[in-house]
């Protein structure tokens, strides 16, 4: 498979954790897609497991590979859920979202047991908001009020457009995803979490890309093809 090795070593090591029978959130992005594939390979060999695809592009990819998929169920939660990030702190908090799947992801996440979270190591940071802005989904009705309010509190929205540059971009929900940069990477998590909390009140935002602890687990490949684990109040290993 010629994938990044940093990725491919995350995405094997995450396909450790399935065990035959398991009931398994799929996120979205490259990573998760290197996941997908090896998860694939090895339902080809007889492994028993069903899927929940968090968007189209990994529903379509997982059908592909010849992974059974469900839906969420209302009785039963998700074994595991493996997904990316774009960033991650040090106490396991995530920003996720430039994919466009954020809200998916959440649902996804809140339905399984437990959420591992594949990334290399330049997605490590030591503050929320070091590289990425943060993405915010926001229903089209609601486009204007929400950016008057995302700069009011001290944001710098952007309406997420397409590849081609000339549209807003529609993602599957059929909702608008502004992009926040910060003034400032957030000092701690108690920031994250207040800001976190000032974005949901704002009528029209659906939901944030601030995972605030929902990761159990963080899998972090290097080039070399080793994996560090890093587990909430535990640091890596």
């Amino acid at each position: 498979m010629n994938e990044d090795p940093a990725m491919y070593a995350a995405a094997a090591s995450a396909l450790e954790l399935i065990v035959d029978g398991a009931r398994v959130g799929l996120g979205s992005g490259r990573t998760a897609s290197v996941f997908v594939r090896l998860l694939g390979a090895r339902v080809r060999d007889g492994l028993r497991v069903t899927g929940v695809p968090a968007s189209g592009a990994i529903e379509t990819l997982a059908r592909a590979e010849g992974i059974p998929l469900v839906a969420l169920s209302e009785s039963e939660l998700l074994d595991i859920t493996v997904d990316g990030a774009d960033e991650v702190a040090p106490n396991l908090d995530l920003v996720k979202g430039h994919g466009g799947a954020l809200v998916r992801e959440r649902i996804v996440a809140a339905a399984s047991r437990r959420q591992v979270i594949l990334v290399g190591a330049e997605k490590l940071v030591q503050q929320l908001g070091e590289h990425f802005a943060i993405p915010v989904e926001v229903i089209p009705f609601a486009a204007g009020p929400v950016m008057r309010a995302l700069k009011a509190a001290g944001l710098f929205p952007t309406v997420r457009t397409n590849a081609a540059g000339d549209r807003e971009d529609m993602n599957q929900n059929g909702n608008l995803t502004f992009d926040c940069a910060l003034a400032a990477p957030l000092t701690d998590a108690r920031a994250a979490r207040a800001l976190e909390a000032q974005l949901r009140a704002i009528p029209g935002v659906i939901d944030t890309g601030l995972f605030l602890g929902t990761a159990s687990l963080v899998l972090v490949g290097h080039a070399d093809g080793r994996v560090e684990s890093m587990t909430r109040g535990g640091g890596g290993t």
